[in-house]
């Protein structure tokens, strides 16, 4: 019978735990601190460890670091009551099996305690070879969100993070891919070494090849001196390529032959010179698409595709929009020395009803509006709707035909004398939306959450409260 060993200080967490291990067929084993579970590590060599970030005296991470010196094969998965982004990248770089953020859902958590028991045993057992021998991770808090989709990048920071892989960072502009270049950065083996960042669409081709691998006195007009590249620069560390989607096929050449045979050769120069760099690259296009179209050379694309990481837009986590509008609130009246003045619910409602084109950063954007014309009010619905997301205050609509419709239905509603038109006009409109959009979308109501702009637990509660089938 497979051992989990439950190392937590919150005693009716633990107790909840080990009831959803037994009730799992496993046998549970408790532990309070980090003494008590590293001596049931010692002595009975548990199969899996569930321990929290909180574990006293010096902390999880600690005491996780030791399990792993001591027997590098047990897995562990972390739990901690919020998702904070170092804590989740340092877990998996460390080598937990996986990190959770509580409350848990018993189906999932019990889920993961299979896989976790099922890779510990395929890692413990000997390998049987075909005879009958044996042998035996930022950027900081810059990058923010509790969302599932959020909690998987991180994880993928942390395993990759301490390699020399080379990373490709692909999302829609305003994401955040240089804070997950960044994070990796800070997290790898290289990060008290050179990080160096180019811009590939912000410089002109004409001197993007000069200022990656440099240039030779001599080598043309004006290069009266040598000039070290910006690859050169990066020697030890690490070299971040944006917009390396929009590189000229010139320069795509030259990168090859950098991630084949690990040397630059300068502009004018005839020695290849050895290079020891990390590349990061990101894109806000589909270089498949590009290969494809012939604007990106194939071999490049597959060199650089080591370890894709895909960043999620901001209108696939809305359940993230309001950590991030606090975030970015309180980040500009620090900048601008002001009082913080809050945000309203209704003002939280629709910032995480709206779709967010330019993701991230135009959130950050609309917050800094917010605060500059809203005169230390509290940040409302109507400085939200009318500021942040340009939409028009005055009358008009979908289109006139529409607009005389709802008038009509307003006119016979008001002669009806009913008390509370409005919040059952309005309920009923709302009602309607939601049962088209998973008409739509064939009762998906991750898809249709999407289409209407809104999260999935925004949603859920709407169809329980309109009794939607």
């Amino acid at each position: 019978m497979f051992r989990v060993l439950i190392a937590e200080p919150n005693g009716r967490l633990r107790q909840n735990l080990e009831r959803l291990v037994i009730d799992q067929g496993f046998r549970a084993v408790q532990a309070r601190n980090a003494d008590e579970a590293l001596a049931e590590v010692g002595s009975n060599s548990p199969d899996l460890v569930l321990v929290s970030v909180a574990l006293p005296p010096d902390g999880g991470l600690k005491f996780l670091t030791l399990v792993k010196e001591s027997d590098p094969r047990l897995p562990v998965i972390v739990t901690a009551a919020q998702g904070a982004t170092n804590e989740t990248i340092e877990a998996i770089k460390r080598g937990a099996f996986d990190y959770v953020t509580l409350p848990y859902e018993p189906v999932d958590m019990a889920s993961l305690i299979r896989q976790a028991l099922e890779s510990g045993r395929l890692v413990r057992s000997p390998v049987q070879l075909d005879s009958k021998e044996e042998h035996e991770f930022m950027a900081g808090d810059a990058l923010l969100g509790r969302s599932r989709p959020m909690q998987e990048l991180y994880k993928a920071i942390g395993r990759v993070a301490a390699t020399d892989s080379t990373v490709l960072i692909q999302g829609e502009s305003g994401t955040g891919k240089e804070l997950v270049a960044r994070a990796l950065f800070q997290h790898s083996t290289r990060a008290d070494k050179p990080f160096v960042v180019v811009n590939c669409v912000a410089i002109p081709e004409s001197l993007l090849e000069s200022e990656l691998f440099g240039y030779e006195k001599g080598a043309f007009t004006g290069a009266n001196s040598r000039r070290i590249g910006k690859i050169e620069q990066a020697d030890g560390g690490t070299i971040f390529l944006d917009e390396i989607g929009d590189m000229p096929l010139a320069i795509q050449a030259k990168m090859l032959r950098l991630l084949q045979e690990r040397s630059v050769e300068r502009i004018g120069g005839r020695t290849p010179l050895p290079v020891d760099v990390r590349i990061l690259a990101a894109t806000n296009r589909d270089l498949a698409q590009a290969v494809s179209q012939g604007r990106f050379r194939e071999d490049l694309f597959y060199r650089l595709n080591v370890v894709p990481i895909h960043l999620p837009p901001l209108r696939e986590r809305s359940e993230d929009v309001p950590v991030l509008a606090d975030y970015f609130l309180a980040r500009v009246t620090r900048e601008l020395g002001v009082r913080n003045p809050g945000i309203t619910p209704e003002a939280y409602e629709l910032l995480t009803a709206h779709p967010w084109p330019g993701n991230v950063r135009e959130l950050a954007n609309a917050m800094e509006k917010c605060l500059i014309f809203g005169r230390g009010h509290p940040v409302g619905a109507e400085e939200v709707g009318s500021l942040a997301l340009n939409q028009d205050s005055g009358p008009g609509g979908l289109n006139p035909e529409l607009d005389e419709a709802i008038r009509a239905w307003a006119r016979q509603g008001i002669a009806s004398g009913r008390s509370k038109l409005l919040a059952e006009m309005l309920d009923r409109v709302e009602e309607l939306i939601v049962s088209e959009a998973l008409e739509n979308t064939g009762g998906n109501r991750t898809r249709a959450a999407r289409l209407l702009g809104i999260s999935r637990p925004s949603l859920l509660t709407r169809i329980k409260k309109y009794g939607i089938g």
